[in-house]
């Protein structure tokens, strides 16, 4: 299958609440950074790909109907080359100091506490720190940089991408347009809303 969504929004923009709306919208399966728990064999493909060594995205992709979040997300240039015909969706936040909060207490705070030697949490560590430096920027430890480095990578989606390809999001935003983007119907249920700091970071054990 071909992607029909290429997620462009940086972690912590509510793209696990996309991952389950786009599964829920398409009938297939999306990718998120969340698959490589159970699909560890992506993780050094996608570390070869933060040094230039690019996979075949429809042989590596060809089980998924979109993607989202991290490491997808820092190849959008590529990807919505690769599938000209997938709509790109540019998930933000209000601000880059409201996306900094969250990034912050969540995926920066994991990365700099790191995780036993040798485990799949860290070898996904080790690949997500790899692509962020190399494609967002070295220094996503640094409030400053790191929020230069998140407007400068939303707004180069914005001056690339032709407007009636890429559709720009807020988490409040919900169904309605998602759903006109790629012509199909609001479904008749709540938006999933899911994922939160609290509920990041007691999934990795940041508040034990």
């Amino acid at each position: 299958m071909a992607l029909r969504v290429i997620g462009a929004g940086l972690g912590r923009t509510g793209t696990e609440s996309l991952n389950l709306a786009l599964e829920r919208l398409l009938g297939g399966p999306c990718h998120h950074m969340t698959e490589l728990f159970t699909h560890p064999e992506q993780i050094p493909v996608w570390r070869a790909a933060a040094d230039g060594e690019l996979p075949h995205w429809p042989t590596f992709l060809a089980d998924y109907v979109a993607v989202v979040d991290y490491p997808a997300a820092a190849f959008w240039r590529e990807l919505s080359a690769t599938y000209p015909d997938a709509l790109v969706l540019l998930s933000v936040r209000a601000s880059a100091d409201e996306w900094w909060r969250s990034a912050d207490a969540t995926i920066f705070a994991s990365a700099r506490r790191g995780a036993p030697p040798g485990s799949l949490p860290a070898r996904q560590l080790e690949m997500a720190t790899a692509v962020m430096e190399r494609r967002l920027t070295p220094d996503w430890n640094d409030e400053a940089a790191a929020k230069r480095a998140y407007e400068a990578h939303n707004q180069a989606v914005r001056d690339t991408v032709p407007a009636d390809r890429l559709l720009e999001w807020q988490p409040g935003d919900g169904w309605a347009p998602l759903c006109e983007a790629l012509g199909v119907a609001v479904p008749d249920e709540p938006f999933p809303h899911t994922n939160t700091t609290a509920q990041f970071r007691a999934m990795v054990g940041l508040d034990a």
